[in-house]
């Protein structure tokens, strides 16, 4: 080849939704039914009123030239508008909502804003698998906080050393989370902006899921604590609330000093999110909400479906206040990469093995509420026949 690769691509772990696709290619070429529980996008279309407003935003010219980097003045009033009636969270505009291409986005650039090499970023494992790579070309050194089923999946900040906590700039955490599940309440927050306080470390919260609850269970967000605003941001996404995945449009809210850096680092390597997506994003965020609510109702109609099915085959699986996916322990005698391949090859189900989202995930599989409850039947069907 003409050059080599960079150290930092190196120093990366395979991209785990990149491996599952390459599986799932070899099985289909072999003629297989699959099954798809693995990779979290959601199997329903955008409302049809968000498309309607794309649509009619496509046409208008002044949207095809380059956009803000910050994003339209409109779309991040109709974030701060949805952040105070949904949140009782105040936001000014201006300062404090940042326009993304998408959560991963923010999430991956964030810290080149504020990581020198040799600083340390506290990583929740298992955790979303963007915060290691985005860690990794920040020059920066991931340190991971692991995630317990008798910690109810939150990480025990008090035992993280003074040496590492001395080198630590940032810490990522994520609830609704991905991929146990898990749940946080304010308490958590507010422990979590105290210690922040404490330490001098930056707080990014993703929260892509907070719309994805169940048994009527709101979840709160970051920014409802006191004091958030003063030390961190909070990632959300309109991807997974109104099933707009493919176009690629997120925000960032908070401290507006952390927002500057990240606007910083935005202007100089994109070009901002194509306008009429973000006509389409105002159209969501301020348009009628009962698309959302008929969203929560599909997905714990098909948890439930799911979680009972398999305890009927003997697996015992508490269902998830939050999110789309299952975390599943896996059979004492497999791996998480070994189930899920085992699952692959016998009877077509795709899972995500949990190793993929950080050490920690290991004995673990998460599976996706993204298909129809039917094919769900199926899939648990399919497994009931296995000699584990």
């Amino acid at each position: 080849m003409m050059g080599e690769f960079s150290l930092r691509l190196s120093q990366l772990p395979p991209y785990l939704f990149k491996e599952i696709e390459l599986a799932k290619t070899r099985a289909i070429e072999k003629g297989m039914d699959l099954i798809d529980l693995g990779i979290g996008d959601p199997d329903q279309p955008t409302p049809g009123h968000i498309v309607r407003a794309g649509e009619e935003a496509l046409k208008n010219p002044v949207n095809h030239h380059y956009p803000t980097y910050s994003g339209m003045p409109e779309f991040r009033q109709a974030v701060a508008s949805w952040y105070k009636k949904r949140f009782k969270v105040e936001l000014d505009p201006e300062t404090e909502v940042l326009t993304l291409i998408g959560a991963k986005e923010g999430i991956g650039h964030t810290p080149l804003a504020f990581v020198n090499p040799g600083d340390i970023v506290l990583t929740p494992s298992p955790g979303y698998p963007v915060y290691i790579p985005a860690t990794i070309f920040a020059g920066g050194i991931p340190h991971l906080l692991p995630l317990k089923k008798e910690n109810s999946f939150l990480p025990e900040l008090e035992t993280i050393e003074e040496g590492i906590l001395k080198k630590a700039k940032l810490l990522f955490i994520n609830y609704p989370n991905n991929p146990t599940g898990a749940t946080a309440a304010l308490d958590f927050f507010s422990y979590v902006v105290e210690f922040a306080a404490r330490h001098s470390i930056i707080v990014i919260h993703d929260n892509p899921y907070s719309e994805i609850y169940y048994d009527s269970l709101s979840q709160p967000s970051f920014l409802e604590v006191e004091g958030a605003k003063e030390i961190g941001i909070e990632i959300h996404s309109l991807s997974k609330t109104y099933n707009m995945t493919g176009w690629r449009i997120g925000m960032a809210c908070g401290n507006k000093e952390i927002l500057k850096g990240l606007l910083e680092i935005k202007s100089n390597l994109d070009s901002g999110v194509f306008q009429a997506i973000q006509e389409a994003g105002i159209s969501a965020l301020t348009g009628p909400q009962t698309c959302v609510q008929e969203m929560r109702d599909l997905y714990q109609e098909r948890r439930d479906v799911l979680v009972e099915g398999l305890e009927r085959i003997g697996w015992r699986i508490p269902k998830p206040k939050a999110t789309f996916y299952l975390w599943i322990p896996v059979p004492s005698n497999h791996s998480s990469s070994k189930f899920a391949q085992f699952l692959l090859e016998e009877v077509g189900v795709v899972v995500t093995p949990g190793v993929g989202f950080g050490q920690y995930g290991e004995g673990y599989i998460r599976m996706a509420l993204t298909v129809d409850k039917e094919r769900l039947k199926e899939a648990v069907d399919r497994i009931k026949g296995l000699r584990l």
